[in-house]
Order: structure tokens, then C-alpha cells, then sequence
């Protein structure tokens, strides 16, 4: 625990200074993601739309940039806050509980798995058109966890407590979700079905509209407040289940609850943007790493951070490559490759 972290502790205005800086950041953030892009937007023509919109002003603004600001990258802009939250909670939590470092939904086939929901529902039409993307890739998720702590389990891990288990049992598990997609992209859709939703698996925000904020942002503000009600409970796991026990926690309680909130954010997220990695690996060890371990405050500042990297992060990919919009899971990758090759060095130096 950093000094910074034990100042927090003895000085309550400086979490409030934190939210405060957090909120400032996603609002600097969300503006540069409207104003930048293929086709650029003077930073007034954002204010004066929104005004319009928000506040019923009358501001003259051509038809065209309030179509792009409101229609199109401002909706844009918050989900990719959204789902930047809500990755870099969800791996908060995992790491969390695991007590691993490289605990990521990405990495342990939650990603995957929630694709391989969301895809059968796309494409195959499984629930008879009952069941939306998001409750199917929620389910591919539970689904591909549950197989996963299977897997460690009979491989020798002690429930959740093998977090090293856990890690090499999901990327398996990762692998064997993301054939079993592309097998029924490759068998159920068309060529031009199957190129969109392949595009649309490596990340992609391309779609969004208004209706997928109001997804995704309650999913992501429900996530947040559940772990900081169980921020105590999350502190506790860092010395082990043990540990946690015998301060009273409700381990297993605690353990699925928290699992299933990771799941769920996860899977709405997928079933918006698609599988983005590394959010959940390189966010919280940003966080900890400017705040400490506290739980408390860890996952207000993995909010804040993991919004504004992924809004940045949508920028880059409209922006790089004139002309063509790359997913944004290449970003995330780009960044999130080399912090996780550095964490596996690290992690052996300290083991040898």
C-alpha cells in the first residue's frame, strides 16, 4: 500500500478530490471523443449542440454536425465509457478474488464465452427470438466461467483459491469458445453476415446508438456500486479466503455474487461492442499503481480510467488509419500485449 493510499485513508476530502478529478477527466474525455474523427468538430459546435439539446437553447448549428454529435459520437462516446468502466471493474474483481495479477475477463473465456452467446442468438436464433444478445452472452459467460473453475479444479486447483490454475485453465477455455464461434459463424451465416459479425468480434463501435447507452450504462453503474459495497469484503480476499473467513466475510456468498457481476457487466458489454481485451489486465494495475490496494478507492479510480482509455482508444481506431476505422480490440491489444508480456516477466523474476 502506497502513501498516497494511506493518506486517503486519514483524509476523507481526498476521495471526494478523486471523484471530483475522475468526473473532470470522462467530461474532458467524452468532448475530445466528439470533437475528434475523420471528420473534425470544432469544440463550440459540441457545446452548442448539447445545449440545444439539454438545456432547450437555440444556438444556429448546421444540420449535419448536430447529426454527427448527437446521433452518432456522442452515443458512441459514452458506451465506450461504459464499457471501458465496466471491463476494468470486472477485472478488478477477478483479480480481486483470484489473487492473481493476470486475472482478466479476456483471458479467463469470459469474453469468449459471452461472444459465443451473443453469436447464437444473433445468428443460429437460439431462444426463438425470446432471448436478446445480452442475456445469451450473459449466460455464454456464466457458462464458460463455471467450465473453467471445472477444469482448474480437476486439474488440480483448489477451488478458487489457484489463481495460476484458473488463468492457464481460461485461456484454454478461451480458445475453445472463440473456435466454437467462429464454427458457427463459418456454418450458419451468410459471407457478408459472417464478415460483419467477425469485425464486430475483435470490437467494434461502429453500431452504436442511443438505445445501447441505456444498456450499458445502469449495467455499468450497478457493477460499480456493488463492489463498493463490498469493498471491505474485496480487501479482506487479498490475504486469502482464509483470512476473509475468519473476518467474518461470507466467502462463498461474496465469491459468486462478485463473479456474477463480473459476468454480467462482461457480457452486456459484449453483446454491445464486442470482445475487447486487456481493459481489465492493464486499467487496475494503472489504478493501483496511482492509489493503492484500497478497494474503496480502486474501483472509483478503475472506473474513471477505464472509461477514458477506451474512449481514447475508439478515437485512435477512427483516427490512425485515415479513411478506414479499425476495432478497437486492435487498440486495446496494442497497449494491452506488452503490459501483460512485462506482468509475466515480473511475476516469474519474483517466483525464481
Amino acid at each position: 500500500m502506497n502513501n498516497y493510499s494511506k493518506n486517503l485513508r486519514h483524509r476523507p476530502w481526498s476521495k471526494l478530490f478523486l471523484v471530483v478529478a475522475g468526473l473532470v477527466a470522462i467530461v474532458a474525455a467524452i468532448v475530445f471523443g466528439i470533437a475528434v474523427g475523420e471528420t473534425p468538430i470544432p469544440i463550440d459546435v459540441v457545446y452548442h449542440v448539447l445545449s440545444n439539446r439539454l438545456l432547450d437553447t437555440a444556438f444556429p448549428v448546421v444540420p449535419i454536425d448536430n447529426g454527427i454529435v448527437w446521433n452518432y459520437r456522442l452515443p458512441r462516446t459514452l458506451v465506450a465509457a461504459c464499457c471501458g468502466a465496466g471491463l476494468a471493474i470486472s477485472g478488478v474483481i477477478l483479480q480481486s478474488l483470484l489473487r492473481n495479477a493476470l486475472a482478466e475477463p479476456y483471458l479467463l473465456g469470459i469474453s469468449a464465452g459471452a461472444s459465443t452467446g451473443a453469436v447464437l442468438v444473433a445468428i443460429v436464433g437460439v431462444g426463438g427470438g425470446l432471448v436478446s444478445m445480452s442475456v445469451g452472452a450473459f449466460l455464454g459467460a456464466v457458462l464458460a466461467f463455471a467450465l473453467v473453475a471445472l477444469l482448474a479444479h480437476a486439474a488440480g486447483g483448489d477451488g478458487l483459491r489457484n489463481g495460476s490454475q484458473i488463468v492457464l485453465a481460461g485461456i484454454a477455455g478461451s480458445q475453445l469458445f472463440n473456435a466454437l464461434t467462429s464454427l458457427i459463424i463459418t456454418k450458419s451465416g451468410s459471407a457478408e453476415q459472417a464478415r460483419g459479425i467477425m469485425f464486430w468480434l475483435l470490437g467494434s463501435l461502429s453500431g452504436v446508438r442511443w438505445g445501447d447507452v441505456g444498456l450499458a450504462f445502469p449495467v455499468a453503474l450497478f457493477g460499480c456500486c456493488v463492489c463498493l459495497l463490498q469493498a471491505r469484503a474485496l480487501d479482506a480476499f487479498i490475504f486469502g479466503t482464509d483470512s476473509a473467513a475468519s473476518l467474518g466475510i461470507a466467502v462463498r456468498r461474496v465469491q459468486l455474487t462478485m463473479l456474477l457481476v463480473a459476468a454480467l457487466m462482461t457480457a452486456v458489454m459484449v453483446s454491445i461492442v464486442g470482445a475487447i481485451g486487456f481493459v481489465g489486465l492493464v486499467i487496475p494495475h494503472t489504478a493501483r499503481m496511482m492509489v493503492g490496494v484500497r478497494h474503496q478507492v480502486l474501483i472509483p479510480a478503475s472506473m474513471f480510467l477505464g472509461a477514458v482509455f477506451l474512449i481514447v482508444a475508439d478515437v485512435a481506431a477512427r483516427v490512425l488509419i485515415p479513411g478506414q476505422v479499425l476495432p478497437i480490440g486492435v487498440i486495446t491489444a496494442l497497449v494491452g500485449a506488452p503490459v501483460f508480456a512485462v506482468m509475466l516477466l515480473k511475476n516469474g523474476r519474483r517466483r525464481a
